[in-house]
């Protein structure tokens, strides 16, 4: 598709719309680019934060950057590999990325990171693409329009039919929720807040992939009731909410992004799949 204009500086839903298929591709190719990284022999360094950073990040954001260039000229980019050339807090749209969600999952072997590119509108996640790329699957919504999730070759080079994603209702009274969790994240007040649902099975696995498990129907709910970034959340934010689930705080309130000037915190938040359920 043709790039958009540099003026454009609000995108909306019809707009997001035509850029879907091209952001998909995007993250399948950071995905490959991540792939290629030779996982016994990368050097792993440590942020000012103490989290670790790879080339496999930095391969995936180069990839992501390059990419935003050519398709949206005058939206501005967050990206966590590159928050010192971020101009907070934004008006209209931006993209908010994580180029490896799960960089821990990712040093250890395991297959549960994902690259996580999100369209924010005025404060909201409107558009999310969550990649998988060690699990060949990508998933995908767009807010007003519905979720899928679709397979994807490991080299990019081929994608799968998309099949439409749904959240489930709340369980009935007497049958346990499925609660989604981090493997690296576990916190006390996450553990208080399902423990009131007895008998709660939990998912235990990393990065984004908790919000699609919720998205697809899989799990109930995904709550986090500690501090994380809004790279973190965001793209899985709008699968979610695309796919008919609802992201708010401990109290019940929406979530913002990229409003504030002096950190990118989300203090907590919780994925509802049934959105009733948070009024309850």
């Amino acid at each position: 598709m043709n790039p958009l204009p540099a003026s454009v500086t609000v995108i909306d839903r019809e707009t997001a719309a035509g850029l879907m298929e091209p952001l998909t591709d995007l993250v399948a190719e950071a995905g490959a680019a991540i792939l290629r990284i030779d996982r016994n022999a990368m050097a792993v360094e440590g942020k000012a934060d103490g989290s670790p950073v790879t080339e496999a990040d930095l391969a995936a954001d180069r990839v992501i950057a390059e990419g935003l260039a050519r398709l949206a000229p005058g939206v501005p980019t967050l990206s966590e590999e590159r928050t010192h050339l971020s101009a907070a807090p934004y008006r209209g749209s931006f993209f908010l990325v994580d180029p490896l969600d799960g960089t821990q999952e990712f040093v250890a072997k395991r297959d549960e990171y994902t690259v996580n590119l999100a369209l924010i509108t005025d404060g909201e996640p409107l558009l999310g693409i969550v990649g998988a790329p060690a699990l060949g699957l990508i998933w995908r919504g767009l807010v007003g329009r519905g979720a899928e999730r679709l397979l994807v070759t490991k080299d990019a080079s081929a994608r799968g039919a998309a099949q439409p994603i749904k959240t489930r209702p709340t369980p009935p009274p007497g049958n346990p929720w499925v609660v989604t969790v981090s493997r690296s994240h576990g916190d006390k007040r996450t553990e208080a807040f399902i423990a009131k649902r007895p008998g709660a099975i939990r998912q235990i696995t990393g990065s984004a992939v908790k919000f699609c498990r919720v998205a697809e129907g899989i799990a109930d709910i995904y709550p986090r009731l500690s501090p994380t970034s809004e790279w973190d959340v965001a793209a899985g934010h709008a699968v979610v909410v695309a796919a008919g689930g609802k992201i708010t705080d401990g109290n019940g309130a929406q979530l913002r992004f990229g409003t504030r000037k002096d950190n990118y915190i989300v203090p907590e938040f919780i994925a509802w799949g049934d959105p009733s359920a948070s009024e309850r």
